[in-house]
Parts: C-alpha cells; sequence; structure tokens
C-alpha cells in the first residue's frame, strides 16, 4: 500500500467533531472513533434503533457489487470514494476474492482514513488510499499517485457507495460523479448506494439522525436516486433496496417489498455502465 505525498507519521484529525467515515465506523461495532463519532452514532440509534443494522447491511451491499463486478463484470480496477475506514469486508478484499490482482484505489477527505489505511493496507500493493474530496473532482483525477495506480485507458468501477446523502442536491453532486466518469473509458461502471425517501417514518427518522449528528444526510426519491446514474442504463436488476439487490443473481427469489423489515427500506442500490 502506497499513499500520496511526502510521508506524514502522523496525520492531523480532529476529534472533537464527527465525521462520516467515524460515525459509519461506531455503527458497524468498529473502534477507530471518538467520543463525538460515538455520540452522532447514538443520534442515529436513537432514530433508528436498527441503524446499525443498516450500516452492516450497506457493507454487505458493497462486497455483492464489487464482486459482481469482479467476477461477471470482468473489471480489475476500482476508485472508491468515499471508502471510510478499513473494515470488514473492504472492497480489496471483496475484489481480490475473486481476481487477486485488482487495483483498488481508496480516497477519502477524512485524514484518519490515511492514517489508518498506512498501518492496515501496509503490505497489500494492490491496493492505495489518497485523502482527497469528491467535491473536488478534477483533484482526484490529476492526482499522480492514482494515475499511476489505476490504467485510465481500460474500465475502472467508481464506486460512491453510501456517499450521496451527505450532499444536499444544491451542491450539485452529480456534475462531479460526472466529471469523473467523463474520464473513465467505455465500459467502465458506476456503484451507488443512498438513503431512499417513499415516504415511510423510519426514512425520515435517518435524515433527521444525519442532520442533528453530521449536517448532512438527506434521503431522495428513487426517481431522483435514479437521475445519480446520468442516464447510464442499470445493470439487472436495476436500483432497488439492499436486501431485494442481487446483481449477482438479479432473478433471485428475493422478499416483496411490503415483507421487508421498516429498516430494510432505508436505502437502496445500483450499478450502471458505461457505454
Amino acid at each position: 500500500m502506497a499513499t500520496s505525498g511526502t510521508p506524514d507519521p502522523r496525520p492531523e484529525f480532529d476529534t472533537s467533531q464527527p465525521t462520516i467515515a467515524r460515525v459509519y465506523d461506531a455503527l458497524l461495532g468498529g473502534k477507530d472513533n471518538f467520543a463525538a463519532d460515538r455520540e452522532g452514532a447514538a443520534l442515529y440509534l436513537k432514530y433508528v434503533p436498527d441503524a446499525g443494522r443498516c450500516a452492516i447491511e450497506n457493507r454487505q451491499a458493497l462486497v455483492k457489487g464489487v464482486q459482481y463486478l469482479a467476477r461477471q463484470a470482468g473489471i480489475d480496477q476500482f476508485l472508491d470514494i468515499g471508502s471510510g475506514l478499513p473494515t470488514q469486508k473492504n472492497t480489496h478484499e471483496a475484489a481480490q476474492e475473486v481476481n487477486p490482482d485488482a487495483k483498488v484505489a481508496y480516497v477519502d477527505n477524512d485524514p484518519i482514513v490515511l492514517a489508518h489505511g498506512r498501518a492496515l493496507l501496509a503490505t497489500n500493493n494492490s491496493t492505495i488510499v489518497v485523502t482527497s474530496d469528491l467535491r473536488r473532482p478534477q483533484e482526484i483525477l490529476e492526482n499522480e499517485e492514482i494515475r499511476n495506480h489505476l490504467d485510465f485507458s481500460r474500465p475502472i468501477a467508481l464506486m460512491v457507495v453510501g456517499i450521496h446523502m451527505h450532499f444536499h442536491d444544491d451542491e450539485k453532486p452529480d456534475e462531479w460523479v460526472r466529471t469523473l466518469m467523463n474520464a473513465l473509458a467505455p465500459g467502465s461502471y458506476l456503484f451507488i448506494t443512498d438513503f431512499v425517501d417513499t415516504g415511510e417514518p423510519l426514512q425520515k427518522g435517518m435524515e433527521r439522525a444525519g442532520l442533528e449528528s453530521l449536517g448532512n444526510g438527506w434521503i431522495r426519491t428513487p426517481e431522483r436516486i435514479e437521475q445519480h446514474f446520468l442516464g447510464m442504463p442499470l445493470v439487472p436488476p436495476g436500483l432497488d433496496f439492499l436486501a431485494r439487490w442481487f446483481p449477482e443473481d438479479p432473478d433471485a427469489d428475493v422478499p416483496a417489498v411490503e415483507e421487508l423489515q421498516p429498516w430494510q427500506r432505508i436505502l437502496m442500490a445500483g450499478i450502471a455502465k458505461k457505454a
């Protein structure tokens, strides 16, 4: 594992304010978080008692999507934006189970992710961690380490998993993703999960928890989430709740929407392919 720039033994980070990566880590039951992050996670649990299960299900969806991309789509390069802290399973672990030569570039704006990445991914030469921000897509594309690690003349899977909800539509996050996708070769893929709004109270509870703990975390209608994919065709089974979403087996016998638990109707996932 390599990191960009001159080695810095201890990146600076503020532990007094919660961050997306560390609150998510706390909800997953991880240990790479601080009191402020645990307080943020507690707010999620206050409004959505099964928020931890939502976080786990999102991680399971990440594995499902990555393994579909590696196995059936033949993708061996992954650009994971907003990757968060290393946990189980990570994108590189899921991909390299299928293809040991798969390369992964993690990008996150939380410096602690870089610090832990150095320690936990030091022996994996096919995986890098870079500190950057989806808000600055051109900076990601121009990052020398990413350019040296991934071959942009070949298809890449762009992963924006569990990130869109942290940006308001007024910020135009789809345009940041468009900038990235425009730079990727034909045959690349876009993998997204997002909070959904179908009018259910628990979905509103998730939004309230995010706004109170992190100052962000908006829910969107399925129609709005589909717009994240920039008009590119979705692979089967399309956009669906995580418990019903199996891209490696799109014809799987899945529960009806009304049979899902309320907490299972908070997140949706989809993968689209660039022509």
